[in-house]
């Protein structure tokens, strides 16, 4: 492994064990029937230099005499060659809150046999929601940010020629009404489920407000009700809400990525007791309690405290951390020597097999 990846994981280990800060709501939750709507549509792209589909995609070609039929001119689609055409779908999203008249972008993307979409232009394509009506229309000059040359045999391709994008490629012709103005309750979903995150915002927004108008309904799920005074102002109401501090809670979690080597650590993964030998790498953490005794007549509370050490051995060489414990302290021990991201890896799944990772481990 190089030196690169060695010193990326050193400060990923670092960062793991740094204290978590808290985060805006808006950063951490949606509110509840606010989100995108994807859309979709059938477009042909013309203008092609030969690179448009052959004559064998038949829906090409029927598209394409249907099309000039809606202008007018009838054509046996056998004696239609496509080469200068493709078809295409055509996708976007509808944001919220977006208004007739705004424009947004559309991805378009070949659907038959064309080798590139170089240069071609959209026709006009409505674009369609989940429900079947139309909420946009799409139409201009296709860019794919790459290119296709061929030269007799010879064919040279720089990224993706078959799929480009339209900035501000299609017009809004539909709206999806919110009304804030009859809503009493708003409900907010966190992106990453958990109770006590969950519990901490409703305290968090209450705390904010001065008075109980949030409360969690379930890990996901946190319910606040608009204020008497803000009942007249809720987009006001809601700016506020959504610059609310919250600290969320992490999962004891470590994501392994084998082909690169990459190991990502949660802030609370914790190993318990174990002894492993990798290689001619000898690793013992271990754990001892003792009870700590206050002075005499001092009020102090009798403390049962955990010293847990960390020892690796490579040959004559040793490390030794004395403290609490986790898997940060067991990277920079390991990293301190020279081990590799390889051995990092095969020693924490060794670890998790054993029962003494306590965190979920996931392998990409």
């Amino acid at each position: 492994m190089s030196r690169r990846l060695v010193c990326l994981l050193i400060i990923i280990s670092i960062l793991a064990i740094t204290n978590a800060h808290a985060a805006r709501l808006k950063d951490i939750a949606e509110l509840e029937g606010i989100r995108e709507n994807p859309l979709s549509g059938y477009g042909l792209v013309v203008g092609l230099n030969k690179s448009g589909d052959s004559g064998s995609a038949q829906f090409t070609v029927i598209s394409l005499a249907n099309a000039l039929k809606s202008f007018g001119i009838t054509v046996n689609p056998d004696q239609i060659k496509v080469g200068n055409v493709a078809a295409v779908m055509v996708t976007s999203k509808l944001l919220p809150f977006a208004k007739r008249g705004s424009r947004i972008d559309v991805t378009i993307a070949s659907i038959g046999n064309a080798k590139s979409l170089q240069g071609g232009i959209l026709l006009l394509t409505p674009l369609r929601g989940p429900d079947g009506n139309v909420y946009a229309i799409a139409q201009g000059s296709v860019a794919i940010g790459g290119y296709t040359v061929t030269a007799g045999n010879d064919e040279v391709s720089k990224n993706h020629p078959t799929v480009g994008v339209i900035p501000n490629g299609a017009t809004i012709e539909r709206e999806i009404p919110i009304d804030f103005t009859s809503v009493e309750t708003f409900y907010l979903n966190l992106q990453n489920p958990d109770l006590k995150t969950a519990a901490t915002t409703a305290k968090n927004i209450n705390e904010e407000f001065r008075e109980v108008i949030a409360y969690a309904k379930d890990p996901t799920t946190i319910a606040v009700k608009i204020p008497e005074l803000d009942k007249a102002n809720p987009v006001s109401f809601l700016s506020k809400l959504l610059d609310v501090n919250v600290e969320p809670e992490q999962r004891a979690i470590v994501v392994i990525n084998e082909r690169t080597g990459t190991i990502i650590v949660g802030e609370n993964v914790r190993i318990s007791t174990v002894a492993i030998t990798h290689g001619n790498l000898h690793i013992e953490i271990s754990a001892q309690t003792e009870v700590s005794q206050p002075l005499p007549l001092s009020g102090g509370t009798t403390q049962v405290i955990e010293n847990q050490e960390v020892t690796v051995t490579e040959e004559k060489g040793q490390l030794k951390l004395v403290g609490g414990v986790t898997i940060g302290d067991l990277i920079q021990a390991l990293n301190s020597i020279g081990a590799t991201p390889r051995d990092l890896i095969t020693i924490l799944q060794a670890i998790k097999r054993a029962g003494a990772l306590q965190a979920d481990l996931e392998i990409m």
